[in-house]
């Protein structure tokens, strides 16, 4: 099940995996294009919810790589379904311009101003914070509204360290609200199911790489595909000996793992 050159799906997430802000991993180019050279599929799976699938395609052009937006499942994606599925009358969209925008396009009613309707709270990684907002998200969660987040990653990591993401800004409305959201996107294996759907590539056939625990490696373990850890990013050695969630396979970078699968 952990050989890697068994695999024709290749479920990638993409800070600290593949890139870190604007530098591209060396090896990420080559790995691509051995996928592409067995007739293998990759797609990159992200749970940051900050940008659209459009700017995605814009940062991996500028960075060398060539893509479309099949090539792309976000959290936002898995959220919009899982908010379909509730029917929700009105929903406080508590993101970027981007974020807010891309649940709009999907046919959901989205508002970025409180007022008495509103029966949902849906949180994403928000790069344009403001305190409005959160006193907002605290006045919707006293009233009892149903609360969705499309993430619980911690930080997101950038060139000088980390910067908070969606799940340090719920656990800031944890404390002042003592209300949890229920989370999309990883750990989640939905993102996983969706790729898998999306190409029918069944799970032995499947892997999926990380640099968090948490987040990635938990969602290719709860999906029951292959789940193989990259030390580029957020996680370290020291985080798998304290974990219960075990990776399959560990590298160091893409640039190791395109080494290991190009050997004849």
């Amino acid at each position: 099940m952990y050989n890697l050159k068994d695999k024709k799906l290749f479920l990638l997430d993409m800070d600290g995996t593949i890139y870190l802000d604007n530098d591209l991993f060396d090896g990420t180019i080559d790995f691509l294009d051995y996928v592409k050279s067995i007739g293998g599929r990759y797609i990159f799976l992200t749970n940051n919810s900050s940008k659209s699938v459009d700017r995605y395609i814009e940062k991996l052009a500028s960075l060398g790589i060539k893509s479309q937006k099949e090539d792309f499942l976000t959290s936002t994606n898995a959220t919009i379904l899982y908010l379909k599925k509730q029917n929700y009358k009105k929903i406080y969209g508590f993101g970027t311009v981007s974020f807010v925008e891309q649940l709009k396009d999907a046919g959901l009613n989205v508002v970025t101003k409180l007022c008495d309707d509103i029966d949902c709270l849906c949180i994403g990684n928000d790069t344009e914070l403001t305190f409005k907002k959160l006193e907002d998200a605290c006045i919707l969660l006293g009233r009892g509204v149903d609360y969705v987040a499309t993430n619980p990653d911690w930080v997101c990591p950038t060139s000088y360290g980390f910067v908070p993401d969606c799940g340090a800004i719920a656990q800031m409305l944890h404390h002042a609200t003592k209300r949890t959201p229920k989370f999309i996107g990883k750990p989640e294996p939905e993102m996983a199911y969706l790729a898998m759907e999306a190409t029918g590539y069944k799970p032995t056939e499947t892997a999926l790489f990380g640099d968090r625990l948490y987040t990635d490696i938990a969602c290719g373990v709860n999906a029951g595909i292959t789940a193989v850890f990259v030390l580029s990013g957020e996680g370290t050695m020291e985080d798998v000996a304290k974990s219960d969630i075990k990776p399959d396979l560990i590298y160091k970078n893409i640039k190791e793992i395109y080494n290991e699968l190009s050997k004849k």
